[in-house]
């Protein structure tokens, strides 16, 4: 009887593997493939987001200046903005199956901006800093497009869509500053 009972709880226990890891496949019309590849894609533009958010943020913070009062509010809309477009590029990487990175030495390993200077710099290198750095978050979201269209990722592209408006016109905005 011991036999029977140990085999029957094998063969139980092995059903419910199998179930358990069946729950979690995901099957929602993107390949392993193109899922894994997205959720590269979006893991390098949220470390570049992250580095930009930063970066903005020690910029609110030590900003001074005949501007000080203009880039300070500035700023912290933006860090604002940038703060808040974190949580749905991890949310997207989740959604396809994937980990979202989360340390600054992943960070720093996938993204394209480079780290906040040491020394503050003075407020319209700043400005300038702040601009090469949402050329550069478009230009990453930009790569992606690609990738999430051939895929049919319309989630993912609506996503990249939303922050490419948001770092194009900061830019601009940005860049307007150091007009003469």
């Amino acid at each position: 009887m011991a036999t029977k009972s140990t085999s029957s709880k094998t063969t139980k226990t092995a059903k419910a593997v199998a179930a358990s890891s069946s729950a979690v496949s995901i099957n929602i019309g993107i390949s392993d493939k193109d899922r894994a590849a997205i959720a590269q894609g979006l893991s390098h533009l949220l470390a570049d987001t992250y580095t930009l958010y930063l970066t903005t943020h020690n910029f609110h913070w030590n900003v001074t200046g005949p501007m000080f009062n203009t880039l300070h509010t500035m700023f912290m809309q933006q860090y604002t903005e940038l703060w808040n477009a974190v949580d749905p590029i991890a949310e997207r990487i989740r959604s396809l199956g994937h980990k979202a990175p989360g340390s600054y030495a992943a960070f720093g390993k996938l993204s394209s901006l480079a780290d906040a200077p040491a020394e503050p710099p003075k407020a319209m290198e700043m400005v300038r800093i702040l601009v090469e750095g949402h050329e550069a978050v478009a230009r990453t979201a930009r790569e992606l497009f690609p990738l999430a269209e051939k895929a049919n990722d319309e989630p993912t592209a609506d996503l990249l869509t939303q922050r490419l408006t948001v770092h194009e016109q900061t830019a601009w905005m940005l860049r307007s500053l150091l007009e003469d």
